[in-house]
């Protein structure tokens, strides 16, 4: 049995690498910051893996509840993927945004994960997996997610630093970035703004969970691919 940790694994993105996990035979932890409804729904949809998953509270935001996740995987003794997807956005420009609400967004989507990483290294196994979901925005300029955009552009520089972390011990690091996804807060909104998306790529709509899920399975089965920012845009183009 391999262990595998997907961070805001309770809907969206983070459960459709879950239930890509659980069909490649792993136990996997995952974990929620706040939303008590999506465990109930995500555990709803994952009836038919009863035994081979736990979900657990760890909001990003709060070390108590970090370092708390750390020492119950400590406990298990070893882990052989880990996959950071949680993350945090605010919609506010260079000139709107707070010291508060930047610091949030740095503490959620890049140093949680620094400590994770740093606090469970002794226990990933050999020929382990680590693979961070980044963002399009940490590629292309966005006029109202600049924080944001600056967090996950950071996760990907953090990925490829952990490469030389982990030299000769066989666990690749990747970051998958995607474009725009069909997750429930991009359904909400309105269809002109959809549409303006749909201009900007060449397939003409947003990707599945699925194939974003399918884009970490490739990390994980390609032990060759390391230290990569994979695209998954559909040919986006921000201009």
């Amino acid at each position: 049995m391999k262990y595998a940790l997907v961070t805001g694994g309770t809907r969206g993105i983070g459960l459709g690498i879950v239930k890509m996990l659980l069909n490649k035979g792993y136990f996997v932890t995952l974990t929620y910051a706040e939303n008590e409804q999506s465990v109930i729904t995500c555990h709803n949809s994952l009836i038919n893996y009863e035994g081979q998953f736990e979900i657990l509270k760890a909001n990003q935001g709060c070390k108590l509840e970090m370092q708390q996740l750390v020492f119950h995987l400590r406990n298990k003794g070893r882990i052989d993927c880990i996959v950071c997807n949680a993350g945090k956005t605010i919609r506010k420009s260079l000139r709107e945004i707070q010291d508060r609400e930047w610091e949030d967004i740095m503490n959620i989507n890049l140093n949680s994960n620094v400590f994770l990483i740093r606090d469970l290294y002794d226990i990933i196994s050999a020929n382990s997996r680590i693979v961070f979901i980044g963002s399009l925005m940490g590629i292309y300029p966005h006029g109202t997610s600049m924080a944001y955009g600056i967090s996950k552009a950071s996760v990907h520089a953090l990925a490829l630093n952990l490469v030389k972390c982990f030299e000769e011990t066989g666990t690749t690091v990747n970051a998958i970035a995607p474009g725009f996804v069909e997750t429930e807060w991009q359904k909400s909104k309105p269809i002109e703004i959809r549409q303006n998306i749909y201009n900007k790529t060449a397939i003409k709509r947003f990707a599945s969970v699925e194939e974003i899920a399918k884009a970490v399975e490739f990390c994980i089965d390609n032990a060759f691919v390391n230290g990569s920012i994979i695209e998954v845009s559909g040919g986006y183009c921000y201009k």
